[in-house]
C-alpha cells in the first residue's frame, strides 16, 4: 500500500472528529493564504503605482539628447491636490508619455477623468479658467496613480516663459519640478512614492511573519492524536521514513486544498480591497493581483511550510514511539531561548537605525524571537501556576501548561504577536494635530523681482474683479513678511510704501506675492487662486495650509495603514485562537472525558481551558506590546501620541475579548466531546 493511499485511509478512518481535524487546518492554511496574497499584492501595487507616476518626476537630458522641456508643480482646488505638469516638444514625433495619445500641442489640455468631471462640476472662475480654453483630452489609466487622482498635462511652446529655467539659486518646494529637459519621459520613483514602498515593507513584514507562524501552526492542529496514530505504526514496524512521508503527505494535501480555498477568498475581496484610500484614493483592480508568477510562489510555498512543519514536529514520534503512545511528558525547552530572543531585543534599537534594510530585518527577528521564547515562558507561567494553584481548576490549568507549553502557545500566540504589532505602531500613529493649524486664506505667489510692481498691480485688479476681496502684499522670500522694510502694501493700487526696498528687489531673483484674502472658504480661495492664474508663468497660487497638504495625507495614510495591519493581525489572532483552541478539545477528549466520568464537573474544566489561556495570554501579552515598543523605538519621531495609547489599549482589550469569545464558541465542542467517553478506534 502506498503511502498517500495509507495517509488517506488514515484520515478517514477518523470519523467525523477526524475530518473536522483536517477542516480546521483546511481553515487556517485558507485564512493565512488570504492574507498572505494581500501583504503581497499590496507590495506590487505600490510599486505599480510609482511605475505609473515616474513619468511626472523627470531625468535632466544629457547633452543634445533633449526631445522635450517638462516641469511638474502641484496645483489646488477644494482643498485637493492637482499635480500639474507642463510639456513643451522640442522635435515632432516624440514618444508620449503613458496615458497620452500624443505630446500636447502648445495650448491643449489633457485632465484625468476626475479632474475633468470635477472642472465640469464647478463654476469656470474656481477651477476651469486657470487651464487654456478649448477641449479637454483625457489621460488614460496608464498615467494614474488612481481613478479619482486629479491631474493635469498643458501643452506649452518651447519659448513660453513658463519652460524657462529658474534662476539656480532660488529655493524651490520639494514637490516642484522646475522646467527640464528631458530625452523621454520615462522618469524616475518620487521621494513620496519610495516613502510609500518603505512604509508597505514595514506593514509586509508586520503582516507576513504572524502569517507565517500561524501557517506553521497549522501543520500541528490536532497533533496529540496524530501523534498516537503514528506511534503505533512505528510500535507495529512503520519505518521513520514512512512516518514522515505520510505525516508530509497528509499535511500538503491538506495544505494544497486550503491554500486553493484562500486563493479564492483573496480574489473574491479584490474589488472590496480596491477601495482602501491610500494615497488620496483606491486602487485598480489589477495592481492588487500579484500575477501568475507570485501567486504560484504563494501556492507552493504555503502547502510546503505547513509540510516542514508537520516533519518537524514528528521528533519524539521517530525517536521514542513508545514514550508518546504511554504519554510521558516530552523534556523541558532551554532558557536559551530566552537569552536570544532578550539578545535580539537589546540589539533592535541600535542595528535598526544603521537603515531601512538592517531595520526591516531586525523586525523581522523581533517577531521570531517572541515566537521561540513563547513556549519556554508558558512552561515557566505554568510551573508557578501549579505550585500557586488553590483550586482545581487552576491546578488542571497549570498542569496542561507545564504538560505541553507548545500546544498552549499557539492559542495564544495570533494575540502575542498581535500585542508586538499593536506596541510597535502605537510609536506610529500620529495624532490628528501634528501638522498644526496653517491660513488657507494667504496666497503666496513667487514673481520676478523686476515685474513686481506691475504683477502686484494685477493681482489687485484680478481679484477685485473676481470679487475676492484681499490685500497684496510684497517680500522677498524667506523674510519675515512683518518686517516694514521688505514688503509694501497694494490696497486699490501697486505703489512701493519704501523707495529703499527698489534697490534690494534689484537683487533678488524673485518676490513673494501674498493675497491676504478676508474670507477662507474652499469656494473663495479657488476662485482667488484662478484670478492669479498666469501671472508669474510656471508658479501657481499657494497657501500655507497647501504647503501641509502632503504631509497630512501621508500621516492619514499611515493612520490607515494601521488600520489596515491591525485588522489583518487580528483576523489572524482570532481565527488562530478559535481554530487552536478547538483543535485542542478534539486532541484532548479522552482525556477530558476520563476526568467527567471520575466526577470533574464541566464547568471546572472550562474554567481550566480559559484559565490556561487567560494566564499566559496576560504575560505574553504585555511582554510582546513591551517588544514592539523596543522595536519602534528607530523610527520613532516624537512622543507616543494620544492616538498611539488609545490604539495599544484598544487592542489588548480586543485581544482578550476575542479569546475569550473563541472558548465561548468551542464550549459546545467541548461537552461533545465528554458526553461519550468511550474509548473510538481511529
Amino acid at each position: 500500500m502506498n503511502t498517500l493511499r495509507l495517509s488517506w485511509r488514515l484520515l478517514r478512518g477518523g470519523g467525523a472528529r477526524g475530518l473536522v481535524g483536517a477542516g480546521l487546518t483546511l481553515a487556517a492554511v485558507a485564512v493565512s493564504t488570504a492574507l498572505l496574497l494581500f501583504a503581497v499584492g499590496m507590495n506590487v501595487a505600490f510599486e505599480a503605482r510609482a511605475d505609473r507616476e515616474a513619468w511626472r518626476n523627470p531625468v535632466a537630458a544629457q547633452g543634445s539628447a533633449a526631445v522635450a522641456v517638462q516641469s511638474a508643480r502641484p496645483e489646488y482646488v477644494a482643498e485637493r491636490i492637482i499635480s500639474l505638469v507642463e510639456i513643451a516638444a522640442l522635435r515632432p514625433g516624440v514618444t508620449p508619455p503613458p496615458g497620452l495619445a500624443r505630446v500636447p500641442a502648445p495650448g491643449e489640455v489633457w485632465m484625468s477623468p476626475a479632474l475633468a468631471a470635477l472642472a465640469r462640476e464647478l463654476p469656470r472662475d474656481e477651477l476651469a479658467g486657470r487651464f487654456p480654453a478649448g477641449p479637454v483630452r483625457i489621460i488614460g489609466d496608464a498615467g494614474l496613480v488612481h481613478r479619482d487622482e486629479l491631474v493635469a498635462v498643458v501643452g506649452r511652446a518651447a519659448d513660453d516663459p513658463a519652460m524657462v529655467p529658474p534662476a539656480p539659486s532660488l529655493d524651490r518646494p520639494f514637490n516642484m519640478i522646475p522646467p527640464t529637459p528631458v530625452a523621454g519621459f520615462a522618469g524616475e520613483h518620487g521621494e513620496l512614492a519610495s516613502g510609500y514602498r518603505i512604509l508597505a515593507l514595514i506593514a509586509t513584514v508586520l503582516v507576513v511573519v504572524p502569517l507565517l507562524v500561524f501557517g506553521g501552526a497549522a501543520a500541528r492542529l490536532t497533533v496529540a492524536r496524530r501523534d498516537q496514530r503514528l506511534a503505533a505504526l512505528r510500535l507495529v514496524g512503520a519505518t521513520p521514513g514512512q512516518v514522515v512521508a505520510m505525516t508530509v503527505a497528509e499535511a500538503v494535501v491538506v495544505a494544497g486544498a486550503g491554500a486553493l480555498a484562500g486563493l479564492v477568498v483573496y480574489a473574491a475581496a479584490v474589488p472590496l480591497l480596491a477601495h482602501i484610500p491610500i494615497g488620496g484614493g483606491g486602487w485598480f483592480a489589477g495592481d492588487l493581483w500579484p500575477g501568475a508568477l507570485l501567486v504560484a510562489g504563494v501556492l507552493l510555498a504555503v502547502p510546503l511550510l505547513v509540510g516542514l512543519s508537520a516533519a518537524a514536529g514528528l521528533r519524539q514520534v521517530v525517536v521514542s514511539p513508545l514514550g508518546v503512545a504511554r504519554r510521558q511528558t516530552p523534556p523541558g525547552m532551554r532558557a536559551i531561548r530566552l537569552v536570544v530572543t532578550l539578545a535580539v531585543l537589546a540589539a533592535a534599537p541600535v542595528v535598526g537605525g544603521i537603515g531601512y534594510g538592517a531595520f526591516v530585518i531586525m523586525l523581522g527577528l523581533g517577531f521570531l524571537s517572541i515566537n521561540l521564547a513563547g513556549p519556554w515562558v508558558v512552561g515557566l507561567i505554568g510551573r508557578i501556576t501549579t505550585a500557586t494553584a488553590r483550586g482545581p481548576a487552576r491546578l488542571l490549568a497549570g498542569r496542561r501548561l507545564v504538560d505541553d507549553p507548545r500546544a498552549a502557545w499557539r492559542t495564544v500566540s495570533g494575540v502575542a504577536l498581535t500585542g508586538f504589532v499593536a506596541g510597535f505602531l502605537g510609536l506610529l500613529s500620529p495624532s490628528g494635530g501634528l501638522m498644526g493649524e496653517r491660513p488657507a486664506g494667504e496666497l503666496r505667489l513667487e514673481v520676478p523681482a523686476r515685474e513686481v510692481a506691475a504683477v502686484a498691480k494685477a493681482a489687485d485688479a484680478r481679484l477685485t474683479a473676481a470679487g475676492v476681496a484681499a490685500t497684496v502684499v510684497v517680500s522677498e522670500p524667506g523674510k519675515d513678511q512683518g518686517d516694514s522694510r521688505e514688503k509694501s502694501t497694494v490696497k486699490g493700487s501697486a505703489k512701493e510704501s519704501d523707495k529703499g526696498s527698489e534697490k534690494d528687489a534689484e537683487k533678488a531673483a524673485a518676490r513673494l506675492l501674498t493675497a491676504k484674502l478676508e474670507r477662507d472658504d474652499p469656494a473663495t480661495v479657488d476662485r482667488a487662486r484662478t484670478a492669479l492664474a498666469g501671472l508669474s508663468p510656471g508658479h501657481s497660487a499657494t497657501s500655507p495650509a497647501d504647503d501641509g497638504r502632503e504631509g497630512g495625507m501621508l500621516l492619514n495614510d499611515v493612520r490607515t495603514g494601521t488600520i489596515v495591519v491591525l485588522t489583518v493581525s487580528f483576523l489572524v489572532a482570532v481565527a488562530s485562537a478559535g481554530i487552536t483552541a478547538a483543535s485542542s478539545i478534539l486532541d484532548r477528549r479522552q482525556t477530558y472525558a476520563l476526568l467527567r466520568l471520575a466526577g470533574t464537573p464541566l464547568s471546572v474544566l472550562d474554567r481550566a481551558r480559559r484559565a490556561e489561556t487567560l494566564i499566559p495570554l496576560t504575560v505574553m501579552g504585555g511582554g510582546s506590546v513591551l517588544a514592539g515598543v523596543v522595536c519602534g523605538l528607530p523610527i520613532m519621531a516624537g512622543a507616543v501620541s494620544v492616538t498611539g495609547a488609545v490604539v495599544l489599549v484598544g487592542c489588548l482589550v480586543l485581544g482578550f475579548a476575542g479569546v475569550i469569545g473563541a472558548g465561548a464558541l468551542t464550549r459546545p465542542l467541548l461537552r461533545s466531546v465528554t458526553a461519550n467517553p468511550a474509548p473510538r478506534p481511529d
